[in-house]
């Protein structure tokens, strides 16, 4: 047993103690009286709150973004690490260090929270607002628990510990925005929530467009991921296909170089198919791992006429990349089954089209099989749909392509405003 296995039970019970000493003193704040007769507040103050690198978080910057743009008084905070977008700066509290004492030292009328991470922050989220009589919004990305399980197991007793506490106190949150369809069932008819719960799917924001031909190849000579293959991409014997990745264990890129193996392969006995450039996104912990695979299977030759590179790029450099590629591959494969991942949401923002991994419940409410993308279940597959795509299937591609597009036009404005934008009161 780890030490951070040995050492959360009793966590747990400090942050219970703590939390009943303080649920049975009396509040600082009386109630608001600026609520309205229909329960919205006509001046309305919001801190969202992240237990992450902020620059990691772009749906957290979105909703501080979408909140200021109404002009309602926001206090962005979380973690310092990336740079957050430039807009979102000025709404940027501090940097998180002690989570109780920041949310202390400010008063807001909502609070609106992120999860996961569960464990402690849930806890001392709901009772900081009890303190203050704020109310909690909790925006569901995907359920702690189950992302605990990819590292510990699911039938780990921490993972069951885990899922207990997050459907305890989770529970008096007045609203709950969640990433699918999907997820809002499971809380509706298996956690019995009392509070609202809110499907909001993440869209693109406005940075994230289609590039017209001379601008992509203006920034793919520019790129030095891709310079080096300017020639190739203009006579269209190269193709650019994107990833963006977190490096964690819910994105398995192993699958992604065996289909590379394969294609090579193939590509070498089959003139007729295009050079390869996957340019892959990102931070994390599991990428010098990668890296090194990499190089071992050039060194045995099994990529010939594929190019792999990393890159970690600007916000707007990313956003340029997605636009400039021929596709985009997803391998995100959903601790619950319930979370989308928003690098899809880019990527059709762009319109981009999209191969992912689609064995999980919520993909087809982002990917319509053959309309704006492709999903595949093994490494073999993908192969085959890089050979159809880059091969044969340009016609494929295009449709696909102009089905991104379609999908793309819905922007975070069009789904927040009548949903997260009615719940604060801004939007009727």
């Amino acid at each position: 047993m780890s030490d951070f296995e040995a050492w959360l039970p009793w966590l747990v019970l400090a942050f219970t103690v703590v939390s009943i000493v303080l649920l049975s003193l009396p509040s600082s704040y009386a109630a608001d009286s600026r609520f309205g007769r229909n329960g919205h507040l006509r001046d309305i103050r919001v801190q969202v709150v992240v237990l992450g690198d902020i620059g990691r978080s772009p749906r957290i910057q979105y909703h501080a973004l979408s909140i200021a743009k109404h002009g309602g008084s926001v206090d962005l905070i979380g973690y310092n690490g990336t740079s957050p977008f430039q807009k979102t700066k000025s709404y940027l509290f501090m940097e998180l260090q002690y989570l109780t004492c920041i949310l202390i030292s400010k008063t807001a009328q909502k609070s609106q929270y992120v999860n996961p991470p569960t464990i402690p922050t849930l806890l001392v989220a709901q009772v900081i607002c009890f303190i203050r009589n704020t109310r909690l919004i909790i925006d569901w990305h995907n359920f702690g628990f189950s992302v605990l399980g990819l590292r510990l197991g699911p039938s780990h007793p921490l993972v069951r510990i885990s899922k207990e506490f997050e459907r305890l106190f989770c529970s008096k949150a007045v609203a709950h925005l969640v990433v699918s369809n999907a997820m809002a069932r499971v809380l509706k008819k298996q956690w019995r929530l009392e509070g609202k719960v809110l499907p909001l799917h993440d869209r693109p924001f406005a940075h994230f467009r289609p590039l017209p031909e001379s601008q992509r190849l203006e920034f793919l000579a520019k790129c030095s991921e891709t310079a080096f293959v300017i020639d190739g991409i203009k006579s269209g014997r190269t193709k650019v296909l994107v990833s963006s990745t977190s490096w964690t264990p819910d994105e398995d890129f192993s699958l992604l170089l065996q289909a590379l193996i394969m294609y090579a392969g193939q590509a070498t006995a089959n003139h007729r198919l295009p050079d390869i450039l996957a340019v892959i996104t990102g931070k994390g912990p599991q990428k010098s791992a990668f890296l090194s695979r990499i190089g071992d299977l050039a060194d045995q030759g099994m990529l010939n006429k594929v190019h792999i590179k990393t890159a970690w790029l600007s916000a707007g450099d990313y956003a340029k990349l997605l636009g400039s590629a021929d596709l985009g591959v997803s391998l995100h494969t959903s601790s619950s089954g319930l979370d989308l991942p928003m690098k899809v949401v880019d990527m059709l923002g762009v319109g981009l089209p999209v191969v992912g991994w689609d064995d999980f419940d919520a993909w087809p409410e982002l990917i319509q099989e053959g309309i704006n993308g492709r999903g595949f279940r093994s490494s073999a597959a993908l192969s085959t749909l890089l050979v159809n795509l880059f091969g044969e299937g340009t016609r494929e591609l295009q449709n696909l392509r102009h089905g991104a597009a379609l999908e793309g036009k819905r922007r975070w404005d069009d789904e927040w405003d009548p949903v997260a934008g009615k719940l604060f009161g801004f939007c009727t």
